[in-house]
């Protein structure tokens, strides 16, 4: 395993806008990385969120943090559980539970969101559509070509760098489309405010996706952020900052103003 990309579990500091006491009386953040990456480039982004006293998972989802070959192996469905299993562990011991991530593992805390009663979600670059218009061809390109160049370090920031896989497998970019699926159809569903990141530039995930978060969600629920200095990695960007501070104001404000909402199923 890449030492870098280890699961992070971080308790948050007592003295944060996040931290209401202990145990149920703290938030709970389950926090997804991105497609062939890992919890390496949400690692600041979960530091900050911990700092101001909320208790961070960041799961390593299957078939990452390895090799790429191991990818080629995983469904839709084990990431969304993984995602879940998250969500459910945090649930249990935290009155309050956000979901949030990372281009897919924004879409994942959105699949969250529609199936778990959660506070909020807060998503970065959410890979809802492809940019590629090769990418939904890629059930049936996969037994033509194993892998394409790798989607990685998106950033204006050169030294930045998430540790992702060398090559992209195209069963994996099939599956990340059933996962986009999956998600756009169970928006609706979604009651719990939204916080989302858009960067102005992004290579990776196209506008579209927000197109389609905004159409699914119902009335009100969406807040959207431009991220003017930052591309598809935001959170590794130079407008990280602007994610942690908004993001902990999101969930103090939500934490001080509501109970947990959201759908079970």
């Amino acid at each position: 395993m890449d030492p870098q990309q280890r699961p992070l579990s971080l308790s948050g500091a007592p003295d944060g806008p996040l931290a209401r006491g202990r145990g149920r009386g703290r938030a709970g953040v389950a926090l997804f990385h991105g497609f062939t990456s890992g919890p390496v480039s949400v690692t600041p982004w979960a530091q900050a969120l911990a700092a101001a006293g909320a208790d961070v998972e960041v799961p390593l989802l299957p078939g990452h943090g390895t090799r790429w070959e191991d990818l080629e192996g995983v469904s839709a469905g084990q990431w969304r559980e993984a995602a879940r299993e998250t969500v459910d562990a945090l649930l249990s011991t935290h009155e309050h539970v956000v979901v949030a991530g990372l281009s897919m593992g924004g879409a994942l805390a959105l699949d969250a969101a529609a199936h778990r009663p959660v506070t909020g979600a807060v998503v970065v670059n959410p890979g809802l559509r492809f940019a590629s218009p090769a990418a939904p061809l890629a059930g049936w390109l996969k037994y033509l070509v194993r892998t394409v160049a790798p989607i990685a370090n998106d950033t204006v920031s050169p030294e930045a760098d998430e540790h992702a896989y060398p090559r992209t497998p195209v069963a994996g970019v099939q599956q990340v489309g059933r996962v986009q699926a999956a998600v756009r159809r169970g928006l609706p569903r979604i009651t719990a405010p939204v916080l989302a990141f858009r960067s102005t530039t992004d290579h990776v995930v196209p506008a579209s996706s927000i197109t389609a978060l905004a159409r699914g969600l119902a009335p009100d629920l969406l807040t959207l952020r431009p991220l003017h200095h930052s591309y598809h990695v935001a959170t590794l960007d130079r407008d990280a900052p602007i994610i942690h501070a908004e993001s902990i104001g999101f969930l103090t404000g939500l934490l001080g103003a509501s109970q947990p909402v959201g759908q079970h199923g």
